[in-house]
């Protein structure tokens, strides 16, 4: 087969995968975003105390990531990418399994569950994708498979609220009308094992060509000083990002009295990202891994704009309902840019023999950033009730820590 064709074969074959790879993602997200988007409230009518609660979600979340470093050492050693990718997937349906316990010890157990079930599958799934797509690029690729992620992200949640509002009219009691909402979610997890089993039988054959010829043309090689000092860029990156939890949080204490505005705003983060994340990906492949910068540079607006109502900056125009609402579309742009293009520096600062474990570690880092965001930026913001200007300190401490990611940043760019 000529150059060209054998160029337009891989190109189709690209499309095919980030289709179909999507499309798992999209339903995927629809299950596990719906759920989150009423966990908390089960859990509550459940009676579990709010710090079961709290510790149960921040353990799924460290899991979910930590536990990528082992997935991705697995799929490598083993290059069984296919077969954990499916176990991650079929693992989702704790979701809809939810449904059926009434007892808030066996619910944990099963979020905690879905979370672990992210992190076998996601190493691998995202090595399956770097590795179809190089023929379209891997920023525009891991771009479009963020929008549709992200599609599922918006539309699960809007599933869960359509499905309680529906019981409500029948009559039917708080936890009936939770369970009937996990029940539904059975539908997009059938859908998504028909397009999983599907996918796999058609890009079996095209990812064993591309893993054999990947590992051929390159011998093994450890991973890299510019893979680390990038991966702990990100993680400064992280740790001084004030994430979604809180702002949740802080958009809480604002609209007690119309809770109903805060899942808006959670909807306001994924479309958001959902919009930025293919167009940061067509702008890695065209300006590489300089983009970076771009996130680095934002990720510090979530906690100014948080910020300045606390310490009596902007007046009207920073009012909390306005400073909520724009650290809300700023972290959506930063998340698309993460989601996205982040993904994609990992793929070209690794080579295929260590990528599995090289998105392992990069996982396991990032999310341990979100655990000291977490952590310090939570507390900053309990102790502002007591004195606002404290959150002065949550500013610098967040432009401290993007000044050192930037840094860490550089020093990954250089040759």
């Amino acid at each position: 087969m000529s150059s060209q064709g054998e160029y337009e074969r891989q190109k189709k074959i690209a499309v095919t995968a980030i289709m179909i790879f999507g499309l798992i993602s999209l339903f995927g997200d629809i299950i596990y975003e719906g759920a989150r988007s009423a966990i908390s409230t089960y859990l509550e009518l459940l009676l579990a105390p709010a710090f079961i609660v709290g510790l149960a979600v921040g353990l799924g979340e460290f899991l979910g990531y930590a536990l990528r470093f082992l997935s991705g050492y697995v799929a490598d050693t083993t290059r069984a990418y296919w077969g954990l990718t499916i176990a991650g997937y079929v693992l989702l349906v704790s979701i809809p399994l939810l449904a059926f316990f009434v007892d808030w010890k066996v619910v944990i157990f099963l979020i905690v569950l879905e979370r672990v079930a992210k992190a076998i599958r996601t190493p691998a799934r995202d090595t399956l994708i770097s590795v179809t797509t190089k023929a379209i690029g891997r920023g525009k690729a891991f771009g479009l498979h963020e929008l549709m992620d992200q599609i599922g992200a918006t539309v699960g949640p809007l599933i869960v609220t359509g499905a309680i509002w529906y019981k409500l009219q029948q009559g039917a009691t708080k936890i009936a009308q939770l369970q009937f909402a996990f029940m539904i979610l059975l539908i997009p997890y059938l859908i998504l094992l028909v397009v999983l089993f599907s996918g796999y039988l058609r890009l079996k054959l095209p990812t064993q060509e591309a893993l054999v010829g990947a590992r051929a043309s390159m011998h093994p090689e450890p991973l890299s000083r510019r893979f680390y000092l990038y991966s702990f860029a990100v993680m400064m990156n992280t740790a001084g990002l004030f994430q979604v939890a809180l702002i949740l949080y802080r958009a809480t204490e604002i609209f007690i009295e119309i809770l109903w505005i805060v899942p808006l705003l959670y909807l306001l983060i994924q479309g958001v990202d959902a919009i930025i994340a293919p167009i940061s990906g067509m702008a890695y492949d065209k300006k590489g891994r300089s983009v970076l910068i771009v996130p680095f540079v934002l990720s510090v607006f979530p906690t100014i704009f948080i910020a300045l109502p606390f310490i009596g900056v902007g007046g009207i125009l920073m009012s909390p309902v306005v400073s909520v609402v724009l650290a809300s579309a700023f972290y959506g742009i930063v998340l698309g840019m993460q989601e996205s293009i982040y993904r994609a520096a990992v793929a070209d600062l690794t080579g295929i023999s260590k990528r599995g474990l090289g998105y392992g570690i990069f996982s396991t880092l990032y999310g341990f950033g979100f655990l000291i965001s977490g952590a310090v930026l939570g507390y900053i913001l309990d102790i502002s009730k007591i004195d606002p200007t404290y959150m002065l300190y949550a500013v610098i401490y967040s432009i401290v820590l993007q000044i050192v990611a930037i840094i860490l940043l550089y020093l990954s760019l250089r040759k």
